[in-house]
C-alpha cells in the first residue's frame, strides 16, 4: 500500500495507553509503512551495540506489532524492566519480554557511561552520517532537540551541554530514528493528537526514583502545550521520546467532522500495566467539509487611531486570530466609527480581549459562539513557469479549487514584470492545468 504520495490523509494517534518510541514505530510499521525502507536506514547509522526485531504480538487480546531494539549487555539500560523501574512485585509478564536481571552492585548505566552520556551534537552527528532522507533527518533532529530544551529545562543546564540519559541511550536513538523515517515513508503531514493518557505514582530512571509524569515530560507537555490525562492506572505510560514525538508530529487535536478510516496499525508496548498497552494509529480520508465553533469578539470605537487599529490587527493575527476585521459604521450623535471584529478559536478568547483592551480605546467586548463550516484545504507549492508559487487547494466533493497566495504572486508578479492581476489568473489557470491531486 503507496501511501508516500498521498498528501490528503490524516493520521490520528490515539494515545489512551500512553506514547512511547517503540510503540509509535511499532504502529507506523502495522499502518504501512516499509520495514525494509526502516531496516536500511537505520543499518546506515554509526551506531552499534544493538539489533532490531519487528514481530507480532498479542496485547490484551490484540494483534499488535512490536518493534524491538534489543541491546548488547553492556549497552542494557533496563528501561523495560518492570522489576527495576517499580520494584518487587511489578515483573512483566507479557510473552517474548523477559524481564533484565539486575546487577548486584551499582547503578545498571555506571558501567558504560558512553552509551549515556552523548550530548546533542554527538546524536545530530549520527543522525547526519546516515542515510536518512532530509525529511525524515529534519523530523528526528527535531524531535531531539525538543528533548534536549526539555533536559536543559529540568537540569538548569545550557542546551549544548546536556547530556542524555535515558535519551541518549542507544535504543532511545533508534527509536527516534526510526520514527521520523516512517513518518516520512508514509508522506504523512496532518497528525492530530487529542490528548495524552499518563499514569501516576514513581518510576526509577538514571537520578534514582521520580514521581510521574518525569519532569522531562511535563516540560515538553508545558512548552508545547499538548493536553493531559491522568488515568487509573500505575505506571508511567508517556515516556520522554513519547512526548518529544507527540509535540514533533502533533498538527491538530480536533478530528474532522467527518472522516473514512483506511487503515488502522497498533504499536505493543513492552511494559506491563493495567491499560491495553498499544498505541493505535488510524490513517484517516477527511471529508470535504468539516465542523468547528469559533468566537466572534466585537467591539465599537469613535476614538482610536487608524495607526493603533493597524497595530492591533497584526498583534492579533500574530496572536493566533483566524481572522481580524473593521468595518465602517455610523455611532450615536453620527459619529463615524469603526467596528472591530475579530474571530478566533474559543481557546484563544482571553489573549484575543487582553490585546484589544491593551492596544485600543474599547471599553467593552461582544462576544458571541459561532457554528463554522470549513472546506479541506492545504497550501502547496507549485514550480511554475514565472517561478515558485504557494497556492490554497480546497476541495468541495468533487470539485478542486485553487487561490494564489498574495505574497507569492506579489513576489512573482515583480520578478516578470507584469500585473499582480495578470499573474494572479496565471498561475490560478496554471495550478488547474497543472498540479496533479494524488
Amino acid at each position: 500500500m503507496d501511501l508516500s504520495t498521498n498528501t490528503s490523509k490524516i493520521l490520528y494517534l490515539d494515545c489512551s495507553s500512553g506514547i512511547s518510541g517503540d510503540m509509535t514505530v511499532g504502529a507506523l510499521l502495522d499502518l504501512g509503512a516499509d520495514r525494509d525502507v526502516l531496516l536500511e536506514a537505520l543499518k546506515s547509522l554509526p551506531l552499534e551495540g544493538y539489533r532490531t526485531e519487528i514481530t507480532s504480538v498479542t496485547k490484551s487480546g490484540l494483534k499488535a506489532c512490536d518493534f524491538h531494539v534489543i541491546l548488547d549487555e553492556r549497552y542494557e539500560n533496563h528501561d523495560h524492566d518492570m522489576a527495576y523501574l517499580h520494584g518487587p512485585g511489578h515483573e512483566s509478564e507479557a510473552p517474548g519480554h523477559v524481564g533484565h536481571k539486575l546487577p548486584e552492585h551499582g547503578h545498571p548505566h555506571q558501567a558504560h557511561p558512553h552509551s549515556h552520556g552523548r550530548n546533542l551534537p554527538d546524536i545530530r552527528r549520527i543522525l547526519s552520517e546516515g542515510r536518512l532522507t532530509p525529511h525524515a533527518l529534519e523530523l528526528a533532529l527535531k524531535i531531539f532537540q525538543i528533548v534536549a530544551e526539555a533536559e536543559s529545562q529540568v537540569h538548569g543546564k545550557p542546551l549544548e551541554e546536556v547530556h542524555f540519559h535515558e535519551v541518549g541511550a542507544v535504543d532511545s536513538i533508534v527509536d527516534i530514528a526510526a520514527a521520523a523515517v516512517c513518518i516520512d515513508n508514509l508522506g504523512i503531514q496532518d497528525v492530530i493528537i487529542p490528548f495524552l493518557t499518563e499514569g501516576w505514582g514513581q518510576v526509577r530512571c538514571q537520578h534514582g526514583l521520580l514521581p510521574v509524569p518525569v519532569p522531562a515530560v511535563t516540560a515538553i507537555l508545558t512548552a508545547y502545550g499538548l493536553p493531559l490525562h491522568i488515568s487509573s492506572v500505575e505506571g508511567e505510560l508517556v515516556t520522554p521520546t513519547g512526548a518529544a514525538i507527540a509535540a514533533a508530529l502533533r498538527t491538530g487535536g480536533q478530528l474532522p467532522a467527518e472522516f473514512k478510516i483506511l487503515r488502522t496499525g497498533l504499536g505493543a508496548g513492552k511494559r506491563d500495566y493495567q491499560t491495553a498497552g498499544v498505541l493505535r494509529a488510524m490513517l484517516l480520508e477527511a471529508g470535504s467539509t468539516s465542523h468547528d465553533r469559533v468566537l466572534v469578539i466585537e467591539t465599537n470605537m469613535d476614538d482610536c487611531t487608524g495607526e493603533a487599529m493597524g497595530f492591533v490587527m497584526e498583534e492579533l493575527l500574530e496572536a493566533g486570530a483566524l481572522d481580524v476585521f473593521y468595518t465602517p459604521i455610523y455611532m450615536k450623535k453620527h459619529r463615524p466609527a469603526y467596528q472591530l471584529s475579530v474571530i478566533c478559536a474559543p481557546e484563544k478568547r482571553q489573549t484575543m480581549e487582553e490585546l484589544i483592551f491593551r492596544h485600543t480605546t474599547s471599553i467593552g467586548l461582544r462576544v458571541s459562539e459561532m457554528q463554522r463550516t470549513k472546506l479541506s484545504r492545504k497550501i502547496i507549492s507549485l514550480e511554475t513557469p514565472w517561478g515558485m508559487a504557494d497556492v490554497k487547494m480546497c476541495q468541495y466533493r468533487n470539485e478542486i479549487y485553487y487561490y494564489p497566495e498574495s505574497d507569492s504572486i506579489l513576489q512573482l508578479a515583480k520578478d516578470n514584470h507584469i500585473s499582480f492581476t495578470e499573474m494572479y489568473h496565471e498561475v490560478k489557470e496554471y495550478a488547474a492545468k497543472n498540479h496533479t491531486v494524488l
